[in-house]
């Protein structure tokens, strides 16, 4: 598809020439097993093959399957690399990481679950954690940057462009989680990205019922092997959740474009009113300084240079995060709320606000993550109001 189509447009036709059906709708495969050719002048033996099956030649669903192929399509159009999907977020890393097979990653603190990967491949493999802003001198051929951004949980970024010429000066590779940014909002490949990688349980699902993950890479090798290897890994993405996420799909950028106008929305009002030099007694401000901190998000993000601006020139992102004056503060303010689900997780159509610490243990415990939804801006900040109001006492 060409690369002037839209977003939206690709979203709704790049899997067009898999149709081979009347339904509009594509229909769901639930088969695990498909029949062989009845030519037998068509049959190869598998060691005969000059190249693996390919991911449309569909014979068992833990090789390829028509929904999560469809999903697959549609992502390679929209992530402008080879897109395979996974069982979730963490089965992508894991992949990956099979894939490079590094002997030292560099990485910040972000989503724990990573870490709960890379603690993993230590265990097997002795691969070495260094920090994110680690010297370039101490990464060496072969080795694996991996960088969040959007941040989980602040929604701040970093500058991809930046780590990519850090890594490969030292031949080393560059990972991007771009889960808080979906295709729309960041392309990392722009940037110098060697992987990029989702949890597509988040916005590509959007509906807070499917659990996948997401790498894309623009090396074939890379690409071939990844699909070989999970055929082994057995990290397959489901038949229905590949069906809901086609679904999904399609409204994604509409989607992205309202959750990310209404984050940006709500963090300058929570943003101005923590810097009103004197606020009046009795006022929205006065209100939001009695038990707020400090509100973190890319859209208000202190940086040198204008890369923040190209690398996400079409919003920021529908993440991010409040820090209370108190613990007990965040502690309760979930329970004050009424359009603000208590959840975790994030990328649905409603909003969701999680006290972090129930499920992070190496945030700060007056944190708050919000993950911000379809609803009208307004109900939102009038909502959040009104619990501040409660929790100050005025």
């Amino acid at each position: 598809m060409s690369d002037s189509i839209g977003t939206s447009t690709r979203s709704l036709h790049a899997d067009d020439v898999l149709n081979t059906v009347s339904d509009v709708a594509p229909p769901m495969h639930l088969s695990t097993t498909f029949r062989y050719s009845n030519d037998p002048e068509t049959l190869i033996p598998f060691a005969d093959l000059s190249e693996p099956p390919t991911p449309t030649n569909y014979i068992y669903s833990r090789a390829s399957a028509p929904n999560p192929t469809r999903f697959e399509t549609i992502l390679s159009s929209l992530l402008n690399g080879s897109a395979i999907s996974y069982s979730s977020g963490l089965s992508s890393l894991h992949a990956a990481l099979t894939l490079l097979n590094p002997r030292r990653i560099s990485i910040g603190e972000g989503y724990h679950g990573c870490h709960g990967v890379i603690a993993l491949f230590t265990r097997l493999t002795g691969l070495q954690k260094l920090p994110l802003d680690c010297a370039a001198t101490d990464l060496e051929s072969g080795d694996v940057i991996l960088l969040e951004t959007p941040v989980n949980p602040f929604g701040t970024a970093f500058d991809i462009a930046a780590f990519a010429e850090k890594a490969h000066s030292r031949g080393a590779y560059l990972i991007v989680d771009s889960t808080f940014a979906p295709p729309g909002l960041q392309d990392p490949f722009l940037w110098g990205a060697d992987i990029v990688m989702h949890s597509g349980t988040k916005y590509f699902g959007g509906h807070s019922d499917a659990l996948c993950g997401v790498l894309a890479t623009r090396n074939q090798e890379w690409y071939k092997q990844l699909f070989e290897d999970r055929i082994f890994l057995g990290s397959v993405m489901g038949n229905m959740e590949a069906w809901l996420c086609v679904r999904s799909l399609r409204t994604l950028e509409v989607r992205l474009q309202r959750q990310s106008e209404n984050a940006s929305r709500l963090v300058h009002w929570l943003y101005t009113a923590l810097r009103d030099p004197a606020p009046k007694a009795g006022s929205d401000e006065e209100v939001v300084q009695n038990v707020l901190e400090e509100v973190f998000h890319a859209s208000v993000q202190k940086t040198e240079g204008d890369w923040l601006q190209k690398q996400m020139p079409n919003g920021f992102g529908p993440v991010f995060s409040i820090t209370m004056k108190e613990e007990h503060f965040a502690k309760a303010l979930p329970s004050k709320l009424h359009f603000f689900q208590h959840a975790t997780s994030l990328g649905g159509v409603e909003t969701l606000i999680e006290w972090r610490t129930l499920s992070d243990t190496m945030v700060d415990r007056r944190l708050l993550r919000v993950s911000v939804g379809l609803e009208n801006w307004e109900d939102l900040r009038v909502d959040l109001l009104k619990a501040f109001k409660e929790l100050g006492g005025k």
